[in-house]
């Protein structure tokens, strides 16, 4: 696995990638979408991108234009056929409907399509049971699928890494999608890794997918360098009520989702730099993941609203900034209902006290924060706020805690948006939630036996329980 520390450069220096992005050299990313979730929300994904790389900006020079198209489509697409664009992405799934469908509604685009050869479909699924996936049909499917994956890799100049595209719920896209991002790391040890999954429904209608969560979530930390999570139970209320959306369908859920990827894998200044970050997924590590430990990142964005609502609205950087810090703050997951009454420690409490204040108060402690600032007036933005030592963890100054990327380029129909990607407390209420739901069940030795008879035992379980009592202990104690 590759080490976090050798991505900041403690360990052994900058590690291969990190090295050839300050070389100048654009990296690609390969993703790899693993299962229903992950096949739609990816085609949402390279939509959004697509979309965005080609939209005219008339407040931003030609050149500037120029520079982020090129990088973007560089980062996403390579030169498919007739010079048709062709997302650099692999499209699993045990089922074939589903990469059917997302392969025909990304060809009619117009723009992008997706690689003749780079989808891999069976007739069965895995029952969403995680160790039908893990156990059954990963390492009976694996050389096949690597193989796809090696081609990808190969129409790469630079290689940035893996983006995997999974939910945590059900049987392919968890439990096999485990098993591809073991198999990357293991073919590509020093190559990044970032997996991005899809967090159920509270009230999932998957009776085990507490299960499937929880060996999700304890493998992911052995194999993957960071795990970005988006809920759809918030994603559902962003559709409701700042989207305005009334009957609400997953394509609307995954184009919320698709959207607040975007905002943060497209091209950005990294601070001081004046060419595009070259390997965003390397750019992300160094700013948030410092410690294995911790790699839970959460992902805010605003604002977020119907097409109607943004022609009447204005919005200014200090405005936008104010909010997603209270955001921050409150571990508000959107800009509707925030808590305005919680507010940081006072400096100064020793860490014990610190954490008794911060659950007294419903304060979010933070690890690292990263700013993505998009459009008009972008270097008037005022950060500051976001440098607050009393935010973060006290072993870590906020120097290091705290990084801003940049671009004059407006983003999908918003004249300024913000994102803040996270490493923070915020997942610690829904993780524990989800570890205490699996626990109970697995008390009684509920549907156990359906993990069993494909080669999970009861101490796979255990172990996993264990890993993710670790990780809460973990981000409990920031």
């Amino acid at each position: 696995m590759i080490s976090v520390y050798k991505c900041l450069g403690i360990v052994a220096g900058l590690t291969t990638e990190t090295s050839c992005t300050l070389a100048g050299s654009r990296m690609s990313i390969v993703t790899v979408q693993l299962g229903q979730c992950g096949n739609q929300i990816g085609q949402e994904l390279f939509n959004v991108i697509s979309n965005d790389s080609h939209s005219s900006r008339g407040q931003c020079p030609k050149t500037e234009s120029e520079a982020y198209s090129i990088c973007s489509q560089e980062r996403f697409f390579s030169e498919g056929q007739n010079g048709a664009a062709s997302a650099r992405a692999v499209l699993v799934d045990m089922e074939p409907k589903v990469i059917s469908h997302t392969i025909s509604t990304a060809a009619k685009s117009g723009r992008w399509k997706y690689g003749d050869q780079s989808s891999f479909c069976q007739k069965q699924g895995s029952g969403n049971n995680w160790a039908n996936g893990f156990c059954v049909h990963g390492p009976r499917h694996e050389e096949d699928i690597m193989d796809l994956v090696r081609r990808e890799v190969e129409k790469c100049d630079r290689l940035g890494g893996f983006f995997n595209m999974m939910s945590m719920a059900g049987g392919t896209g968890s439990g096999m999608g485990t098993y591809i991002t073991q198999c990357l790391r293991d073919t590509y040890p020093h190559s990044f890794i970032l997996n991005q999954v899809t967090w159920p429904y509270g009230t999932g209608e998957v009776i085990v997918q507490n299960y499937n969560s929880v060996l999700t979530l304890s493998h992911l930390y052995q194999s993957s360098d960071a795990i970005l999570v988006q809920e759809n139970d918030t994603v559902h209320k962003i559709c409701a009520q700042l989207m305005n959306i009334k009957q609400i369908s997953f394509k609307d859920v995954n184009k919320v989702i698709a959207h607040q990827l975007g905002s943060v894998l497209q091209p950005a200044y990294t601070e001081g730099a004046s060419e595009y970050n070259r390997n965003p997924l390397g750019e992300l590590m160094k700013s948030m993941v410092c410690h294995p430990e911790y790699k839970l990142l959460g992902l805010r964005n605003i604002p977020q609203m119907s097409e109607t609502s943004l022609a009447y609205s204005v919005f200014t950087w200090p405005g936008l900034l104010k909010h997603l810090r209270q955001m921050l703050i409150a571990n508000a997951k959107m800009e509707e209902g925030i808590d305005w009454q919680v507010r940081p420690p006072a400096g100064g409490l020793p860490p014990a006290e610190k954490g008794t204040h911060n659950k007294q108060l419903r304060f979010n402690s933070s690890l690292a924060n990263l700013l993505i600032l998009r459009g008009k007036d972008v270097q008037s933005a005022d950060t500051g706020g976001f440098m607050d030592p009393a935010l973060y963890t006290s072993w870590l100054p906020p120097g290091v805690a705290s990084s801003t990327w940049r671009t004059p380029m407006s983003f999908n129909r918003y004249e300024k948006s913000a994102t803040l990607v996270s490493n923070s407390q915020f997942l610690l209420k829904p993780l524990d939630g989800i570890v205490g739901k699996a626990w109970n069940m697995f008390a009684s030795r509920a549907y156990v036996h359906q993990y069993t008879q494909f080669g999970i035992s009861e101490e796979d379980f255990l172990d996993s329980f264990t890993a993710l009592e670790q990780v809460i202990a973990s981000y409990t104690h920031l």
